[in-house]
């Protein structure tokens, strides 16, 4: 056999021919997958078709423990490929010592967070386990040297884990690592109606397009994420309808730059929400993610509008990373002081009660003590209720890496600095002894309470009655902390459900057909079937094709390296037959 069949599936990219669906045709494709009906023998105590141990070579059986970092785009993603691997068959679980396989699921904002992710690595080598990488880190750079060897999932191939893992499991390395395209134009990612496990059942996070127009000179996440590409107005639409016919009661909008979304297919955000507050239904919320300021500054009164609706949480994450126009300028930002101030006073006059996080990077290259003491003006200008301070890291391969840094000490001062200011005000002290309405949708990290959000998204603490799971209720405010509010639930007040059917439990997989659904309660196993079209590695001599229910025709591994190898070997074959002849 040709070295080139041998050797490690690597940086493998998607070839959408005229054959494959559109986009628009994306629909659960079924053709050569059949149920397996597990037979039994009729010998009492006897079965042929065991489960097998957990520890067997065939796929679809191990256990996978899945550990994500970083954003919610990044945390939508991870949610996406425990659905597709449960749906298969494999076992999710949160015991990473029972695991079979650990999938990690990496984030490059910042050195720590990498850090953490190259020590889950080699703690996975050491304890024996099978590895699979996914997420910003190796997508940006998979050729670094603690890669090496490692199957890798790119933050556009996630509809494709099941393949990754299963090879993975059998010894094979693969990397999957191209973009989706149609006709030539760069698409969203993954098909919106993956199957899917929630980490929490009532919220639905939909990441409304990938990448970003900037070129922030500190941005790592560029390298894996790419451009905008942003998905349609009717798929995210659709996805947010199914969310809500699961139970869903809160979806959060997310992508590295949700201001910028549709430009590159004609169209914006506000066009695009205004569509989504038609299908949220009554008590359901919907949380907008970071915007940029330059993207919003022309859409301000009809995001005021938007913002304003009693279905949308009355708040907005909008990064200024420094109020010195300077270092935006280092930064290459896109925008001034002036532009961020204008966004935030236009929407609190406006939309009256909107909260308004943002972001600070202290000691970037080049930041003086004039420049910081200016972002420190801006803070206690507008005493952000949520601030999210970073020391300033360089990542490889940015361009402020390689500019002349600030000294460690100084950015550790700045930021202690800053924290302090953070810390010197209770943004919430003013509202005890309000009457709020809050939406009650998840647990308290020391489990003694729930947690519930106001209409500007501002947490309350409620007692922790499973009767108030899911519900949006009236609660009286009688103490404040520094990130929350503890509240009291109205005795006279109505309780409103606010998902539209059951939820489903933790763990369960959405978005599958019922026909799928039916075909798992009566015993019978979805798997691919063998073709000669689609090839998988599975072997040093054979091979086989993967074909998943949600998958598009088409979808399997196309590895032009080992068509090329196989074509070669047919023409040997061929041209020796003719030598043979004559």
């Amino acid at each position: 056999m040709p070295a080139a069949c041998e050797s490690a599936l690597e940086d493998i990219e998607d070839i959408v021919s005229a054959e494959d669906l559109k986009p628009h045709d994306r629909q659960f494709v079924r053709r050569n997958v059949f149920p397996k009906v597990r037979k039994r023998n009729s010998q009492k105590n006897i079965q042929t078709d065991d489960e097998p141990p957990s520890d067997s070579i065939i796929p679809g059986v191990q256990k996978i423990w899945i550990r994500t970092w970083g954003c919610s785009h990044n945390n939508s993603d991870g949610e996406y490929m425990a659905g597709q691997l449960a749906a298969y068959g494999y076992k999710i679980t949160d015991n990473s010592a029972e695991a079979d396989l650990w999938l990690l699921n990496s984030c490059t904002v910042k050195n720590p967070a990498e850090d953490h992710f190259r020590n889950s690595i080699k703690k996975a080598q050491e304890g024996k386990k099978k590895v699979v990488l996914a997420g910003c880190v190796p997508q940006a750079q998979p050729r670094q040297e603690y890669l090496k060897g490692l199957s890798i999932i790119g933050v556009q191939q996630i509809d494709r884990v099941v393949e990754v893992v299963e090879e993975t499991i059998k010894g094979h390395s693969v990397r999957l690592l191209g973009q989706k395209k149609d006709n030539g134009k760069r698409l969203g990612g993954a098909r919106l109606d993956l199957p899917k496990i929630r980490k929490n059942p009532l919220i639905e996070i939909i990441s409304i397009n990938t990448g970003c127009l900037n070129a922030c000179t500190y941005c790592k996440t560029k390298h894996a994420r790419g451009d905008l590409a942003s998905y349609p107005i009717e798929e995210l639409v659709d996805r947010a309808k199914q969310s809500f016919q699961e139970g869903v009661c809160e979806i959060w909008l997310t992508s590295e730059d949700t201001g910028a979304y549709g430009r590159d297919i004609g169209t914006d955000l506000p066009t695009l929400l205004w569509k989504l507050v038609e299908v949220i239904p009554e008590g359901a919320m919907l949380r907008l993610g970071m915007t940029n300021p330059p993207y919003i500054l022309e859409h301000l009164e009809e995001m005021a509008k938007i913002l304003s609706h009693p279905r949308v949480y009355a708040f907005l994450h909008i990064p200024v990373q420094s109020a010195s126009d300077s270092v935006l300028m280092d930064m290459k930002r896109e925008y001034c002081v002036a532009d961020f101030k204008q966004v935030v006073d236009f929407l609190k006059e406006k939309v009256p009660g909107i909260t308004i996080a943002t972001d600070i990077i202290c000691g970037f290259p080049g930041e003086t003590d004039e420049d910081f003491q200016e972002t420190m003006k801006l803070v206690e200008l507008y005493r952000f209720p949520s601030l999210f301070i970073n020391q300033f890291y360089p990542r490889p391969g940015t361009p402020a890496a390689k500019m002349p840094q600030v000294p460690a000490a100084v950015k550790k001062q700045r930021t202690k600095d800053l924290s302090q200011l953070f810390h010197s005000y209770n943004p919430y002290d003013h509202k005890v002894g309000e009457r709020q309405r809050v939406l009650v949708t998840e647990e308290s990290f020391d489990s003694n309470y729930y947690v519930a959000h106001n209409p500007f998204y501002e947490q309350v603490l409620v007692p922790k009655d499973p009767l108030l799971m899911g519900k949006m209720v009236e609660v009286n405010i009688y103490e404040a902390g520094k990130h929350f509010m503890k509240g009291q639930p109205v005795s006279d007040a109505r309780v409103h459900t606010a998902s539209i059917s059951r939820p489903l439990t933790k763990g369960e997989v959405s978005g599958l057909t019922e026909e799928f659904r039916r075909s798992a309660r009566n015993g019978t196993n979805w798997k691919a079937q063998p073709s000669a079209e689609i090839p998988v590695k599975t072997g040093l001599s054979s091979w086989v094709a993967l074909q998943l229910p949600w998958q598009q025709e088409g979808g399997g591994l196309k590895i032009l390296s080992v068509s090329l190898a196989l074509l070669a070997v047919l023409v040997m074959f061929y041209y020796g037959g003719m030598k043979t002849e004559l």
